[in-house]
């Protein structure tokens, strides 16, 4: 049983969130949330949040063990560009990009990944 949850528009760049998700792709549950706890990067938050969410969707509408779910996926999207600008010399301005993501993480059952 394969269980996803997601997080969409956040305030964050794709890039630096990949850089978070890959840390913790694979791993058992409560590793992840041990990984996440000790990994100072500003994308912890919300994939904690959504990792939660995976494994609260889990138990609540799957019946699952939390214990004993691996995450399967994760991964992050490129959501919406917000584009603003910066007032530059002689009247000019130049674009500033803040980026948003969309972040997924599917987590399943121990026993049915190795089969």
């Amino acid at each position: 049983m394969r269980v996803k949850a997601q997080a969409r528009y956040v305030r964050q760049s794709p890039y630096k969130v990949r850089r978070v998700l890959d840390l913790v792709r694979g791993l058992p549950v409560h590793e992840a949330e041990h990984v996440l706890r000790l990994t100072q990067r500003g994308a912890t938050d919300p994939i904690n949040k959504v990792l939660r969410s995976a494994v609260a969707n889990a138990e609540h509408n799957h019946a699952l063990d939390a214990e004993e779910l691996i995450i399967a996926e994760a991964f992050a999207d490129e959501g919406p560009t917000l584009k603003r600008f910066r007032p530059r010399a002689r009247g000019r301005a130049s674009r500033i990009n803040k980026r948003t993501s969309h972040i997924t993480i599917v987590v399943s059952d121990m026993n049915e990944e190795v089969n």
